[in-house]
């Protein structure tokens, strides 16, 4: 489970008193876990919002969250953490929701994760989507995958988003994109320019011909 910004950076991006508040909540969740329910959604409260210098598209709330589950996470074992995350995921605002999602990126093999990235994907927040389809994404299967590539041409999320498009992307998600993109001509609809990036990185892909003449 690695950080979303170096804790260096983190904590120089704070005020001398919310890096004290910020370091207390990292103290108290490390040396109890069970704290992190508390300490999690309070985290923006206690400590600040808004862009994380340096670190295009990094929020500070995002950071300072992953933080504290990665403290928790060193007196958890990954059911017991999981089972934390989803607590925090149910009961969470969209900006929690998205906090936990980026929290699993870089997670060990058992900590999967994948049900809250398909309830993420079911919905329409685009920040929900964006981190949905980030690094934890390589834990979607391939069709999981391909409709979560898509559901970022439906809602505008940038396909920069999508983590693995240059080594994932084959000949079926090529179908499916040029069917979306006939159906907006079709309509007279604009067509999502990074429909073309998908389309240029599936002809890329070394698995565009896996499906060749199936």
């Amino acid at each position: 489970m690695r950080p979303l910004a170096d804790p260096d950076t983190v904590r120089a991006a704070l005020d001398d008193a919310a890096r004290q508040r910020h370091d207390a909540l990292t103290a108290e969740v490390a040396a109890d876990p069970s704290r992190l329910g508390r300490t999690f959604p309070a985290a923006a409260r206690q400590t600040g919002r808004g862009p994380l210098p340096g670190l295009d598209g990094v929020l500070l709330e995002d950071a300072v969250r992953v933080g504290l589950v990665r403290a928790a996470a060193q007196g958890l074992d990954a059911d017991t953490l999981l089972a934390e995350l989803r607590e925090l995921y149910r009961y969470g605002d969209s900006d929690e929701k998205r906090a936990v999602l980026h929290a699993l990126a870089g997670a060990p093999a058992e900590l999967d994760g994948s049900d809250l990235l398909h309830d993420a994907l079911r919905t329409n927040d685009t920040r929900l989507v964006a981190a949905a389809m980030g690094p934890h994404s390589d834990r979607l299967d391939d069709d999981a995958w391909r409709q979560g590539v898509l559901k970022c041409l439906f809602t505008g999320v940038p396909v920069a988003a999508v983590t693995g498009l240059a080594t994932r992307a084959d000949r079926e998600l090529a179908e499916m994109v040029q069917r979306y993109r006939r159906e907006r001509e079709a309509a007279g609809r604009d067509v999502p320019p990074d429909v073309q990036v998908v389309l240029d990185a599936c002809s890329a892909s070394p698995r565009h011909s896996d499906r060749k003449g199936s």
